[in-house]
């Protein structure tokens, strides 16, 4: 008995006690606690950034798409690079780069 002497009063009131232990439950314990907030909260950034490129890339190919309806000169020059094709008359020379090693 001679310990609880020793503990501030503010620390035996049930009331305090109370919310300490909700506040430590909601941190800690329960299954939508704060680690798990923060996990998505990072994985929605990630998403975004995610859905940001493809609206990039979904704008890039429209732009591709409606020059590959209206010009027939893009219709071969997207032929060419993109399925090495070649004319008849023309021999094909692919060149790639070698990577640099320091």
């Amino acid at each position: 008995m001679k310990l609880l002497t020793h503990i501030p009063s503010w620390l035996k009131n049930k009331y305090v006690l109370a919310v300490v232990f909700f506040i430590v439950w909601m941190f800690f314990f329960d299954p939508k606690d704060w680690g798990v907030a923060f996990d998505k909260n990072a994985k929605l950034k990630a998403l975004q950034q995610t859905e940001d490129h493809l609206t990039a890339v979904i704008k890039d190919t429209k732009q591709e798409l409606e020059q590959l309806k209206t010009n027939a000169g893009t219709i071969e020059k997207y032929a060419r690079e993109k399925y090495l094709m070649k004319k008849d008359n023309e021999d094909l020379f692919i060149v790639t780069s070698v990577p640099s090693v320091k």
